[in-house]
């Protein structure tokens, strides 16, 4: 697609709403049914972890294209102590510009701008293939961890770049994204009225999005018709069919009521596991698993 002209400037509050629903657009049905990235965004400009001087857009033939914002972070070190780091994303291209190059011309003046600010380590999850042209590698050759991986595992998701030369040093320590990005799971009827403010989009499971697991059982979701319904009958891709049914779940337990219900399915399970589990080291795996699931996170 032909261009008159690129722009890249900081974002101001005019651009808001054109930025959430470019925003909306970018992600809509990419990593999982429909997004919550427009929202994440929505909240973040109010967060104190937000960093203005790294929130930027970018125009071209008097229209924006494009949008990165950065984010305090931290990483827990062995000792226990916080190591000042930071973070980037959503970074947004409108889908008509996508794969011409437009994302890594704005992530790498980000990277630039970020750098002179004196910004030494950044941390994120994404494609290697895409960023690792912008200079991240694994964060785990860095020796940080993802919190929700063992601390053996060579996430393959998980990227890191030094931006200052020895800044990391010899460290070693665990990362954790900032509340700020969990904002639509910790109030889902304030994001439910945000997004019902957004003209109405199809959610669907797509080849190509993260594994989706209903959360209440775990189990994996990878048909629409693997999924619950809401109670106007439309599709819940949240919870599984055996769990939740026209907007209610359909049975009333404890966590560890679900793990030893589960438990019993654990010869289907072994069938798609390189090594098979006993129920016990299944029971054992729930437990370390099912905390982050929606339905039981405290």
């Amino acid at each position: 697609m032909e261009t008159k002209e690129m722009n890249i400037r900081l974002e101001t509050p005019q651009d808001y709403c054109e930025v959430e629903n470019l925003t909306r657009e970018a992600f809509w049905n990419v990593y999982r049914p429909g997004c919550t990235e427009h929202y994440v965004l929505n909240q973040y400009r109010t967060n104190p972890d937000f960093i203005p001087e790294l929130d930027f857009v970018m125009e071209t033939d008097g229209h924006i294209i494009g949008h990165v914002m950065f984010s305090k972070a931290e990483i827990i070190l062995d000792d226990g102590t916080a190591f000042p780091s930071w973070t980037f994303g959503p970074i947004s291209i409108h889908p008509d510009y996508k794969r011409k190059g437009y994302g890594l011309k704005l992530l790498q003046y980000a990277l630039k701008k970020a750098k002179e600010m004196g910004i030494g380590l950044l941390q994120m999850e994404g494609n290697i293939e895409f960023y690792k042209q912008a200079g991240f590698d694994l964060a785990s050759k860095m020796k940080i961890h993802y919190h929700a991986e063992p601390r053996e595992s060579e996430v393959p998701y998980f990227l890191a770049q030094e931006l200052i030369p020895d800044y990391w040093g010899n460290r070693e320590g665990t990362y954790c994204p900032p509340k700020g990005y969990f904002v639509a799971d910790e109030n889902p009827e304030a994001f439910e009225a945000y997004e019902a403010t957004f003209p109405k989009k199809e959610k669907a499971l797509q080849e190509g999005q993260l594994p989706q697991f209903c959360q209440s059982c775990g189990m994996p979701l990878t048909h629409n018709e693997d999924c619950g319904t809401n109670a106007d009958g439309s599709t819940n891709f949240d919870y599984c069919k055996y769990c939740y049914k026209d907007g209610k779940f359909l049975q009333e337990c404890t966590m560890d009521e679900m793990i030893e219900h589960c438990s019993q399915f654990v010869d289907e399970v072994n069938k798609q596991m390189p090594k098979p589990m006993t129920k016990e080291e299944y029971k054992q795996m729930m437990r370390g698993f099912f905390p982050m699931l929606k339905r039981w996170k405290k």
